[in-house]
């Protein structure tokens, strides 16, 4: 068990995955300095009550830990990141700083049990293949179109979904278990 700061956000990441971020928040302005300076690591939980900015929001239990790959600040008090998703965690304890930075213990779970995709998901990879010629860049290589992990993370991120069915779908440890749904509601 280890101690993240979390970074609230309306959005779910997911491993592998890549979130840009504009931060100009003090207190997160010092998390990434802190994150950039020691290569550690924070905490992306969806909000389960409250907003990103202003008073601290109360985050979902299961998030996703992130590392800085990208930063530039084109003006002062703006920085932009681009954070890389690593492994999911578990929030066991939570404490609020007076900067208004959460601070969570956190168990990190096991990566998702990883399998081909299957060949009735077919058509997630297709779909995939397409996203990726249409725009170059979108995701991080390698493309893994071969593991039902990597696909089914990379479509519940972009798939226009309501948060909770992402939230949802991250929760899950069975990669091919989340394709499948991915794959049900294409299908509708």
């Amino acid at each position: 068990m280890s101690e993240v700061p979390l970074f609230p956000l309306n959005t779910v990441l997911f491993p592998g995955g890549r979130l840009p971020l504009r931060i100009f928040e003090q207190r997160y302005m010092d998390m990434a300095k802190a994150c950039l300076r020691d290569g550690s690591a924070f905490g992306v939980c969806l909000i389960r009550e409250g907003r990103e900015v202003g008073a601290p929001a109360t985050p979902v239990e299961i998030g996703c830990l992130a590392r800085i790959a990208q930063w530039d600040m084109p003006q002062l008090g703006l920085l932009q990141i681009t954070a890389v998703g690593s492994q999911r965690f578990r929030i066991v304890e939570r404490k609020v700083e007076a900067s208004g930075l959460a601070l969570a213990s956190i168990d990190v779970l096991e990566r998702d049990r990883d399998s081909p995709v299957p060949e009735s998901c077919a058509g997630c990879v297709r779909l995939l293949e397409r996203v990726i010629e249409q725009q170059a860049g979108l995701f991080e290589p390698p493309h893994r179109l071969d593991s039902a992990s990597w696909v089914g993370s990379r479509l519940a991120e972009i798939l226009p979904l309501p948060l909770a069915a992402k939230q949802e779908l991250l929760e899950l440890d069975d990669a091919r278990t989340r394709l499948e749904r991915l794959n049900a509601l294409l299908a509708h």
